[in-house]
């Protein structure tokens, strides 16, 4: 097992040797999807980044416990402690029940999920079926002193909570500058700070959503889960938690704060955080309403988009990009992606096309290092891309006969793809149904016998306009002695 494996440690603000405390046995816990809509491209790239994460050390041999929580109660419109639940008014505008709510956009997220081939985590507990587990971490936390009861609802006392321990080190949002963003909302409602947050609210007599506590009928907080499920399935001590860039604050630092408050020691070793997809430089999500979902990326319906994409090509478009940078959405972008994608895939195949040599005039052997050196640095996808691209030239030469390769070259070159192409960056070929793929072979012959025959009538330049009007279209022809080849380019 490799033990060279470093990660960006959002907490330190540095890259950080994984040394996981129960080695070789790693716990993960990723903030999964508030079901309420159905996913767009921005929940894919923490989908993509953390399944990446998960490929990879099960790769190096370690045995992993993956927890993807899902958001089903308590996560508020304004993601404050003031407002609807999403799922309860998604399911008023629908005429449904919360739950119908939650199970139809669940079913729309796996499917997804499994289109892009997204792992299954090995636990996806739902927050609706943890109440009773978040209910006894309040109780823990008011019997530490940091939270509070008004009026049937309980709230964290982040003024309390930051006289012992250190508040927004996370973030980097200390509570003096809290203070001065919020001193104008002082009294306003029923806490003693603006900046404390709800671990239970009392709900109001229309919330459908609600459970008996001893403080009230009402629902967990939006922070709280996390803490209670991560506890619960991870021990108090785990090593990863990811989740994207916009939960960083208040999400994980209240996250922080709980797990500190009831337990005394902070949960997390190792905090992970992706980036966001942008469309214009403005992040993609939906409350800003620019988003594309991945259903309309697959089929192409939405005003933004040229054509269709695959699932494929949304992995391969996000992997192109580290996890901490953003991705700039955009038809071009993913059309280079697409064209990349094809042409890795198209090497994939030739390699058992490849005549060995009995010598060979490459080295591949840097090749294979350069890729787990890349993986090793904080999941550097990109630079693994372009190694393996380094790998397509050379599948490509010896295929052309510029280059030669040894029958131990081509197996080198088959597990180096087999392992990093499929296993590790979890792409797959996707295939056409096989009418299509007859339908599309017989119009090439028929072209390319059009072709031949303007070239025996010598009509040049009928048969080089075929040839170029194909190239347009992305299809090359290669001239043979007995008529020609074609492939996509």
């Amino acid at each position: 097992m490799q033990n060279n494996f470093t990660i960006y440690n959002s907490l330190s603000r540095k890259k950080e040797p994984f040394r996981p405390l129960h080695h070789p046995f790693v716990g993960i816990y990723v903030c999964g999807p508030t079901v309420y809509s159905d996913p767009h491209l921005g929940h894919a790239r923490p989908a993509v980044t953390f399944d990446l994460l998960y490929r990879y050390l099960l790769h190096l041999g370690y045995k992993v416990r993956y927890v993807r929580n899902i958001t089903d109660v308590g996560h508020l419109v304004n993601d404050a402690d003031e407002g609807e639940d999403k799922i309860e008014k998604k399911a008023k505008l629908e005429n449904l029940e919360p739950m119908e709510v939650v199970q139809k956009y669940i079913n729309s997220y796996l499917r997804n999920m499994d289109q892009m081939n997204i792992l299954h985590p090995s636990i996806e507990p739902r927050a609706s079926g943890h109440i009773i587990e978040q209910q006894q971490l309040i109780e823990e936390i008011l019997e530490k002193g940091f939270a509070y009861e008004v009026n049937g609802s309980v709230y964290f006392d982040v003024s309390e909570y930051n006289k012992k321990y250190k508040y927004g080190k996370l973030s980097g949002r200390i509570l003096d500058g809290l203070q001065a963003n919020t001193r104008d909302l002082e009294g306003q409602d029923e806490k003693k700070n603006p900046f404390d947050f709800a671990l239970w609210k009392k709900a109001t007599p229309d919330h459908l959503m609600r459970w008996p506590s001893r403080w009230s009928d009402g629902y967990p907080g939006w922070h709280l889960e996390c803490s209670a499920m991560s506890i619960k399935y991870l021990g108090e001590v785990f090593d990863i938690h990811g989740g994207g860039m916009d939960l960083q604050f208040p999400h994980h630092e209240c996250e922080i704060a709980q797990s500190t408050a009831a337990r005394g020691k902070e949960s997390v070793r190792y905090w992970m955080h992706n980036n966001m997809i942008t469309i214009a430089g403005q992040k993609m999500a939906r409350s800003l309403g620019n988003f594309i979902t991945l259903d309309q990326l697959f089929s192409g319906a939405h005003p933004l988009l040229t054509q269709s994409y695959s699932p494929m090509t949304i992995r391969f478009f996000l992997l192109q990009a580290h996890y901490r940078s953003t991705v700039d959405f955009s038809n071009e972008a993913l059309q280079a992606a697409e064209k990349g994608l094809q042409k890795l895939m198209k090497a994939v195949g030739t390699i058992n096309r490849i005549k060995p040599s009995p010598s060979s005039t490459v080295n591949l052997e840097p090749l294979r290092q350069k890729c787990y050196e890349a993986m090793d640095d904080d999941l550097n996808s990109p630079v693994v891309l372009s190694h393996l691209f380094d790998g397509v030239r050379y599948i490509n030469s010896a295929a052309d006969g510029t280059e030669k390769l040894t029958a131990n070259d081509i197996e080198t070159l088959r597990k180096l793809f087999n392992d990093f192409v499929f296993d590790i960056l979890g792409l797959k070929e996707e295939t056409i149904s096989a009418g299509d793929e007859d339908i599309t072979a017989n119009l090439m012959k028929i072209i390319i016998n059009l072709r031949q025959e303007a070239k025996e009538r010598k009509e040049w330049a009928a048969s080089d306009k075929i040839r170029d009007d194909l190239k347009s279209a992305g299809i090359i022809l290669k001239d043979k002695k007995d008529g020609a080849d074609w492939e996509i380019e």
